[in-house]
């Protein structure tokens, strides 16, 4: 146990570094499904109108693509199912955190610091765990107690509670692993979000064809797959809450082993070596720019591509979806912004689309935060490169990647969606058009993003939290019926709501120019002020 010295020390200061992150986003996601209640409430007041519910959208593949299966008509039920992207992003949420805390943290240098003190080699990944395994727990009971308040079922409410916190606690366990696998956060993270993507598309798969295609067993395959099968508000099913604690315990035995038998700031995958000359297109700023960025710059693409074949087959059932509830349909055209459903449908969908893309941006903006932090900066702009070339060359990855990865996502969607209208022809270009006009939006958030790192290079995290801002404006506003100036916080509010919807280029370029000042403030103070020693 002594590998484990200075644990609750260590918990203590990433409690006081995140006090103000780790409340926000516990309490953010804990009171979200509590204010659908009210909301379903209004849409389906009678029992009629629930069972009328449960028989069309509660069915209907593309709800239980996006959401998960609806076990129980009642009104915990439907708020249940229409909940079911949370996990999802809890879990994103959770991996972040620890890759956060424990590889980033070596990136960095500050973990052999703290190595040299009396603290056990294995504190910093007990610490990071507890710390987000225990704000899941946290969450659950506010989700748990909030529900029980709107007088639903308290055995429900708690199993929906713990449905989310699973959720947070699985993926909080395999960023635990991933962070021993390499020596870059980046690729730590990359590889918790590849397996988070799996797990998703798994679960989906087998709740859209579970029914008709026998293919139910899949969701055994996947983590969120069993956190659904607890069916809370349902008849609850509490033994599959044994295999998540079985999955999380074995996770962080593995992580613990593999933490034990690695080096600090080093992985259990060796790095592979390079040629001995690199080739002439790898010289520069750019050069370095691309060989630290381009790998994950595919993980991306390659998910954004398998959302979109996803998305885009299942388009053909929203019109099923919304037909025999208007207020259903209201909301939908109110996220989508058109009175044509499907197109409704896909202008929501590309805007979820946008904020995974505004992630990969801010993801690679910040990468010019990790290599000044990592003390690879400095003898960088010892050289004749500058400055302002350097920040380009990551910041075109962060311009550059969400056109290439929505032109990807949207080209997959309007083809899968094309094939099953019989037109490929007209759906393609309607489809490719909506997921780019998400990119504005997208490189606000990037530009934020700089801003941060040029002016403020110790808050660059709140970058990711103004992700999750918008991204819970965007997902949730409609459905909690927030008002109207709420809505507009979100740059993704005021992208045209395409296809369906005529073009509108004011929005745009005020997005656009928006981005440029920013960009061209966090470059001006970048160029200004002094690169971190340390």
């Amino acid at each position: 146990m002594r590998s484990l010295t200075g644990t609750w020390g260590l918990v203590r200061l990433i409690l006081r570094r995140d006090r103000f992150l780790l409340p926000v986003w516990v309490i953010w996601l804990g009171v979200i499904p509590v204010g659908f209640v009210g909301a379903t409430d209004g849409l389906y007041p009678t029992a009629a109108d629930r069972l009328q519910y449960a028989g069309t959208s509660g069915t209907n593949p593309t709800f239980l693509a996006l959401y998960g299966p609806l076990y129980d008509p009642g009104l915990g039920g439907i708020v249940a199912q229409r909940s079911g992207f949370i996990p999802v992003v809890l879990a994103l949420i959770s991996a972040l955190m620890v890759v956060r805390h424990t590889r980033t943290e070596e990136e960095a240098g500050r973990r052999e610091l703290l190595g040299a003190t009396v603290t056990g080699r294995g504190a910093g990944l007990a610490a990071a765990l507890i710390v987000t395994m225990a704000a899941n727990l946290v969450l659950a009971a506010v989700l748990a107690a909030g529900m029980i308040g709107q007088d639903l079922p308290v055995a429900g409410s708690v199993a929906f509670g713990l449905q989310l916190a699973a959720a947070g606690c699985v993926f909080a366990a395999v960023a635990g692993v991933t962070a021993q696998l390499s020596e870059g956060a980046g690729a730590a993270r990359g590889t918790a979000i590849a397996v988070l993507g799996a797990a998703f598309v798994i679960r989906m798969a087998a709740d859209v064809g579970g029914a008709g295609n026998g293919l139910s067993w899949l969701g055994w395959l996947s983590p969120l797959g069993w956190i659904n099968r607890l069916r809370a508000y349902g008849g609850e099913r509490w033994w599959t809450l044994g295999l998540a604690v079985a999955l999380i315990a074995a996770l962080v035995a593995a992580a613990g082993a593999l933490s034990a038998r690695r080096d600090v700031g080093a992985g259990v995958l060796p790095p592979k070596l390079g040629p001995a000359e690199a080739p002439a297109r790898l010289s520069g700023p750019f050069g370095l720019g691309w060989r630290l960025q381009s790998r994950s710059l595919y993980g991306w693409l390659a998910g954004f591509v398998a959302l979109g074949v996803v998305y885009g087959a299942v388009a053909g059932g929203v019109q099923d979806m919304v037909k025999d509830n208007p207020d259903l349909e209201e909301i939908f055209t109110r996220l989508g912004g058109s009175s044509a459903i499907t197109d409704a449908y896909f202008a929501s969908i590309m805007s979820t689309l946008g904020l995974i893309a505004a992630a990969y941006a801010v993801s690679a903006t910040l990468r010019l935060r990790t290599e000044e932090t990592g003390q690879r900066a400095e003898p960088l702009l010892a050289t004749p490169a500058g400055r302002l070339r350097w920040a380009a060359s990551h910041l075109a990855f962060a311009l550059a990647g969400p056109v290439a990865a929505l032109g990807a996502a949207g080209l997959a969607a309007g083809i899968a969606h094309g094939l099953d209208t019989g037109d490929p022809g007209r759906e393609v270009p309607r489809v490719l058009g909506a997921a780019l006009a998400q990119l504005p939006a997208v490189w606000l958030v990037a530009a934020i993003a700089l801003a941060l790192f040029g002016l403020a290079p110790r808050f660059t995290g709140g970058a990711w939290a103004a992700v999750g801002v918008f991204a819970a404006v965007t997902l949730f506003g409609a459905g909690l019926d927030l008002d109207q100036w709420a809505l507009d916080v979100s740059p993704f509010t005021h992208i045209p709501k395409v296809p369906g919807h005529p073009f509108a280029a004011t929005p745009v370029i005020w997005l656009v120019a928006l981005a440029a000042a920013l960009s061209a403030l966090g470059m001006a103070g970048f160029r200004r002020r002094d690169i971190a020693s340390s």
